[in-house]
This record gives C-alpha cells, structure tokens and sequence, in this order.
C-alpha cells in the first residue's frame, strides 16, 4: 500500500498526475469509443417521403427502413388522396435521422368536411371558377344552352341535380353547370329583303333581331323567287331588280333563325352605281 502512503509534497503531486490521468482516459473511451458504438453515432437514415402512403401501409414501409412513426391529432382533407392517406410529415422527405427515429404524421380526414353551397346564378363563368377554388370546389362540366346572357351560370349541379345555395356538400364536389349561350331562345323566320336597297334592307334585318353579316356587290342582279303551289311542289321564276337592290340573301326568306344569326345580302351594282357605305356599315 506504500503507493498510496503520501510523504511529501512530491508523492502528492505524482498521486493528483495519476488521478487526472486516469480520469483522461475514462472520458476519452466514454465518449470516442463506448458511446459511438452504444449510439451508432455518424450512422444516419435518410427520412423516406411518406405523403400519399395509407395508414394501413405505413407501419411495414417505415419498419423496413428502422423508423417509427406516430399521427399527430391535426388532420386535413385533400380530394386527390384516399382517406387517411399522408397529408405531412416531420421531419421532411430527404431529411438525415438517426435509426429508430420516429416521423411525425399528418392524415388525410376519412370523410370530406361539408362546406356550403356558394350561389353561382347570375354570375359569369370566370367568376364561378374563382368562387369553387375558393371553396376548395371542382368545376365539372359546361353545358351551353338558349339565352340571350352569353356566358352567364343559369344553374348549378352535383351528382346530376341541382344544388341550392347554401346546401351543405362535401368539399372536393364536381359541380356542373349550365350556361347561357348568348343566343337566346326566340326563333323567327328570316326576313325577305329581294328587292330592297340596301339601307332599307340592313334596317329590316336589325329590326328582326338579326345581325347584318357579308354584302357583296355584282354587276348582274336578276333574283330567282320561289313559289310553293298548293300541291307541295315549288315553282321558280327570275326577276329582275333595279340597280343598288337586293336580289339574293342568305338564308332565304321564310327560313327559322334564331336570335343574333346573320344574314348575308348580294346587291346588284353596275359601275355606274354609288356603292359607298350606308349609315349601318359605318
């Protein structure tokens, strides 16, 4: 026991030198050698991207990969993902973790949230866009039919019927709706203008509800008017027009039209003849 017997000041200093030393090289082997095999310590796991994977599937897919996961008590909704489906995740794909690291969760909801119906009547397509993306809404499709408001929702559906404002729907809902095509629903028959001068036959045009469309000029002007006789047949005869008149439209006199169609007018001209703009082609 004589190496611990303190003599002087000398066996002192050499017992305080072991002490130091040997405490040395307890931390030096705890924490280089004992601890980095206990920790794996440098050894790390690349977090895998684990949105869209199912809850079902996600126990086996981290398991293989030596990491653990628990799902957070926040929960969202998407359309795109099946239902509890990984919305997010902590910590974030390509991220470096120690094996055993547990991943943090977020699942889609099991059942779409409801949201109210917002009113799409009454206003234009553009805008019904802008309010089912804000509703976090999906626009199906879009059915054009008679009206003179040209691009204007006239109804809204789901599922095939129609959805009232304010009706509560699952969010992520198609909705269809049905549009005006600016025509309108009023038909007529078309007007018959052989004959006319032009200006007078422009008036008569946009007086019906129609739009005036092509005018041609020729230097030879004879009109072939047809006659229906009282056995169902048809019977044609040519006349001849005076100079700056109508002699051919299209469609012809009698034809059904619809609101805002056009019509096309063939004006007999001579060289002679003034063919300046009327006041309705200015």
């Amino acid at each position: 026991m004589s190496i611990f017997k303190v003599n002087s000041w000398k066996d002192l200093a050499l017992h305080a030198f072991i002490i130091i030393g040997l405490g040395v090289v307890f931390i030096f082997i705890f924490f280089f050698i004992y601890l980095p095999m206990s920790t794996n310590h440098g050894e790390t796991i690349t977090v895998p991207d684990v949105r869209g994977i199912t809850l079902d599937e996600l126990d086996d897919f981290l398991g293989m990969r030596d990491l653990r996961y628990e799902v957070t008590a926040d929960s969202g909704f998407s359309a795109n993902l099946p239902p509890l489906a990984v919305l997010k995740q902590f910590p974030q794909p390509n991220a470096k973790v120690k094996e055993n690291r547990k991943i943090y969760v977020t699942l889609n909801a099991e059942r779409a949230p409801l949201v109210r119906m917002p009113k799409l009547v009454s206003g234009s397509v553009k805008n019904a866009q802008l309010v089912l993306k804000t509703y976090d809404l999906e626009l199906g499709e879009i059915t054009y039919v008679p009206d003179l408001a040209l691009n204007y929702v006239l109804e809204q559906r789901t599922d095939g019927r129609e959805v009232l404002e304010g009706e509560r729907i699952p969010k992520g809902s198609i909705i269809d709706l049905v549009v005006g095509d600016g025509l309108g629903k009023q038909s007529l028959e078309s007007p018959n203008l052989i004959g006319l001068d032009l200006e007078s036959a422009q008036f008569a045009i946009v007086g019906s509800g129609l739009k005036i469309g092509e005018t041609k000029y020729e230097k030879e002007g004879v009109a072939v008017i047809e006659t229906e006789m009282e056995d169902g047949t048809f019977t044609y005869k040519e006349q001849k027009v005076s100079p700056g008149a109508v002699f051919k439209q299209r469609p012809s006199a009698g034809i059904r039209m619809r609101l805002g169609q056009m019509v096309d007018l063939w004006v007999y001209s001579p060289d002679s003849l003034n063919t300046n703009p009327t006041l309705l082609d200015q």
